[in-house]
């Protein structure tokens, strides 16, 4: 699947959305991908992951674990898993650390994909690995459908995207004129 056929997924679901948005870092955008009206369409959902396990097994080779950040991981971490033909774990917030819950163990020979939807920052992929990195089984890389960060997110691991946007984010009292002009929306989950 190209950069642009998974755009158009994304404009098709009406989750590729243009105004002034508070991203779940608290920084500014004029844009903002709304996957949650892509994962309310199972087969557009089965459809993308399937393309980002295809990417990531051509990458990393075989892949025995999923792991994905709860709760906007949790989706394309498990289609991408069942593509894989692999378990797929979550890890969740807990004393405000991720952490793996709910009995899940990881096999010391596990090879692990860590599986998150959209890539801003990194922030979540980053507190992903961390929360694994005492576990048993080694990380292989990362993937998401769209970094919308432009590649210049540090993971620390290589990353396997579907398609790499480079959208500008500004902080709330660096605004350009523009997009100081709209009122701020905040559609996304953290910190609720």
């Amino acid at each position: 699947m190209t950069a642009g056929e998974v755009l158009a997924e994304f404009r098709a679901a009406g989750a590729l959305l243009e105004g002034h948005f508070i991203l779940s870092s608290g920084l500014r955008s004029p844009v903002f991908l709304q996957k949650a009206l892509v994962f309310a369409d199972p087969p557009r959902t089965e459809r993308l992951c399937r393309a980002l396990a295809e990417a990531a097994r051509a990458r990393f080779g075989q892949i025995d674990l999923v792991v994905s950040p709860a709760v906007g991981g949790i989706i394309p971490g498990y289609e991408t898993a069942r593509a894989l033909g692999c378990r797929a774990f979550y890890v969740e917030r807990e004393g405000g650390h991720f952490r793996l819950r709910r009995n899940f163990q990881i096999d010391n020979r596990a090879r692990i994909l860590v599986v998150e939807d959209i890539v801003s920052t990194g922030l979540s992929l980053t507190e992903t690995l961390d929360s694994i990195a005492s576990e048993p089984g080694t990380v292989v890389g990362a993937a998401c459908l769209i970094d919308r960060s432009g590649s210049r997110c540090d993971l620390r691991v290589p990353l396997v995207a579907l398609a790499t946007l480079d959208v500008p984010a500004y902080p709330a009292d660096a605004l350009p004129p523009e997009l100081a002009a709209m009122p701020p929306v905040k559609p996304g989950s953290r910190g609720l």
